[in-house]
């Protein structure tokens, strides 16, 4: 039993290799492009729109809500990075229904590289809401002794965000493989409809997660003004 898909190589050359975390990785994300593509091609305003519009409607929509009910101001803004978040990681998650597919989020390179997309959108996000010296005076609260926890905090939480997911991915895995081999028959059915579940919980929490971490980062602090003033 593999523990990841990047122990199924498929070329190799060298050091250079070719394995099913960057076979099912790019493939993934063609079927998203392509899909986007195909959906957003004619779109239209009047009342009667396709089926996949509809639907692409409710789920950009929804992501925009859940955004927005984190605490972020704009969440049009954060929607193309934090909504491609989810829609990978929940589109990793739905195609472990097809034979012979292992899901990329199921090796460690890949939650890795979800969660270091997360470590640099965050200063990115809020330099860009409060300023760099805004930004970097964040570090420094609520005294400039907190900066080197502040920093170990940045640093633990990307690595939490990584290992959460990649284990969720890989138990998931590994237990249908177990049930596949003793009770090749039923279990693994039911197993593969709770799988397909945790993944998509897992997607929500990942990019709800990222969502709490950029609301944080561009946070501004409010400012009095002569109108917020009262007299006695």
């Amino acid at each position: 039993m593999r523990l990841s898909p990047d122990q199924l190589i498929f070329w190799q050359h060298g050091l250079l290799k070719l394995n099913s975390t960057i076979v099912f990785t790019w493939a993934l994300m063609a079927v998203l492009i392509l899909g986007s593509m195909l959906v957003t091609r004619q779109l239209s305003t009047e009342h009667q729109r396709s089926r996949w519009q509809n639907l692409l409607e409710i789920v950009v929509t929804g992501i925009t809500q859940q955004i927005g009910e984190v605490g972020l101001q704009r969440p049009e803004r954060y929607l193309a990075f934090l909504g491609t978040l989810f829609l990978f990681v929940g589109a990793a998650a739905l195609a472990t229904v097809i034979p012979g597919y292992e899901p990329p989020t199921g090796s460690l390179s890949t939650t890795v590289a979800l969660a270091l997309c997360v470590f640099v959108a965050v200063p990115l996000f809020g330099i860009r809401e409060q300023g760099l010296a805004g930004y970097l005076k964040s570090y420094l609260e609520p005294t400039f002794i907190m900066l080197p926890f502040n920093l170990i905090s940045e640093v633990s939480r990307t690595l939490a965000l990584a290992v959460r997911l990649f284990g969720n991915m890989m138990s998931g895995a590994m237990i249908v493989g177990i049930l596949l081999t003793i009770t090749p028959f039923l279990f693994p059915v039911v197993m593969t409809l709770l799988g397909l579940l945790t993944g998509m919980v897992q997607a929500y929490i990942f990019s709800i997660l990222a969502a709490v971490y950029l609301a944080a980062a561009t946070r501004l602090e409010p400012k009095l003004g002569p109108a917020a003033t009262t007299t006695t």
